[in-house]
C-alpha cells in the first residue's frame, strides 16, 4: 500500500457515513462531517453517547464494513473521505479489501464472545495468516502464533485450549493477539476492555500501550473507560449524535468544555466515575 496521506496514517476529511434503507427501515446517518487526523504512533481515544457513530466509524476504518455479509446492515461513505495508510476508502474496490485488511488490525466490540468455539487458541490466532496464504510454512506459523500468545501474556500451554476453557479476559487477549498477528500498521479497537474483570482490564490497556510502542502502530481506541484513556490515549475525540463534539488531550477536552454532551461527561468525571457510560442524551 502507499504511504500515509500527508504523513498521517489516518485522515478523515468531512466524512459522512450512512446506513442505506433496508425494508421498512429508512436511511440513517451515523456520522456527519467528521474531520480529524491520527499521527504516526498516536493512540486516539474515541468516546461518545449511544448511537453517536463510534462503532460505525470503527467498522469503516477497519475495512469490516466492506466485507460482504448476508444479513448485516453495512454503512457506506456518503460524503467526504477517509484515507488510511494512503488508501482512500470511499470507492475502495472489492479486490483491494483483503489487502487493506492485511495492514489494519481490528478488535471488534464482541471479539471475546465470538471466537470460533471449535477452533483451538493456536488456530484462532493463526487464522488471519492462513487466510492470506494457505501454504504458509507450518513451523514459521507455529513460532509466530507462540510469539503472539507470549506477547499478550498468556502461557504457551493455552495454545491447545478452546474458548470455552478460557476466562473473558483470556479470550479478549487471544482476540487481541489475532488482531495483531499480521503486524498491522493501524489498530482499530472497539471497547477492548468492556465486560472483563477490573484487574484484567488494566492489564489489557497496558498491553495495548506496550504493543503500540513495540510495533509502532497507530491506533483508534473506542472506550468509555477513563483509566484506559488516561493510560493509553494521546488524545481523545468525543462524538455526539454523529458529530465531533471535541478533540484534544483529556485535559484540554474536559478543562473548559463548551459542548453540552462534553459538559455532561466532565460532570461525570468530577463525580469520580471511572466508566463514563450511558450518557445517551446531552444536557439541554
Amino acid at each position: 500500500m502507499r504511504g500515509a496521506a500527508h504523513g498521517y496514517p489516518i485522515v478523515l476529511s468531512d466524512l459522512s457515513l450512512e446506513y442505506p434503507p433496508r425494508g421498512a427501515s429508512p436511511a440513517h446517518v451515523a456520522l456527519h462531517g467528521l474531520t480529524l487526523q491520527v499521527a504516526p504512533g498516536e493512540v486516539l481515544g474515541v468516546l461518545g453517547s449511544a448511537g453517536s457513530g463510534k462503532s460505525t466509524l470503527a467498522k469503516v476504518l477497519s475495512g469490516a464494513a466492506f466485507e460482504p455479509r448476508s444479513n448485516e446492515a453495512r454503512p457506506v461513505i456518503t460524503g467526504g473521505q477517509a484515507t488510511v495508510l494512503g488508501q482512500p476508502l470511499r470507492g475502495l474496490p472489492k479486490r483491494k479489501v483483503a489487502e487493506y485488511r492485511f495492514h489494519v488490525g481490528y478488535l471488534p466490540q464482541d471479539a471475546a464472545s465470538t471466537l470460533p468455539p471449535d477452533h483451538s487458541v493456536a488456530e484462532i490466532i493463526g487464522e488471519p495468516i492462513l487466510e492470506r496464504d494457505r501454504r504458509y510454512n507450518a513451523r514459521a506459523l507455529a513460532t509466530r502464533v507462540a510469539t503472539m500468545l507470549d506477547g499478550v501474556r498468556l502461557p504457551l500451554g493455552m495454545l491447545e485450549k478452546y474458548p470455552y476453557e478460557l476466562s473473558g479476559g483470556q479470550r479478549q487477549r487471544v482476540a487481541l493477539a489475532r488482531a495483531l498477528v499480521l503486524g498491522p500498521s493501524v489498530l482499530i479497537a472497539d471497547e477492548p476492555t468492556a465486560g472483563i474483570d477490573l484487574t484484567v482490564r488494566d492489564a489489557v490497556a497496558q498491553l495495548i500501550a506496550e504493543l503500540g510502542e513495540r510495533h509502532a502502530f497507530s491506533a483508534v481506541l473506542i472506550t468509555h473507560d477513563l483509566p484506559v484513556l488516561r493510560s493509553v490515549a494521546d488524545r481523545i475525540a468525543v462524538l455526539d449524535r454523529g458529530e465531533l463534539a471535541a478533540i484534544g488531550t483529556i485535559e484540554e477536552v474536559f478543562q473548559d468544555p463548551h459542548h453540552p454532551y462534553v459538559q455532561a461527561l466532565a460532570g461525570a468525571l468530577d463525580g469520580g466515575h471511572a466508566i463514563i457510560d450511558d450518557l445517551a442524551e446531552p444536557l439541554a
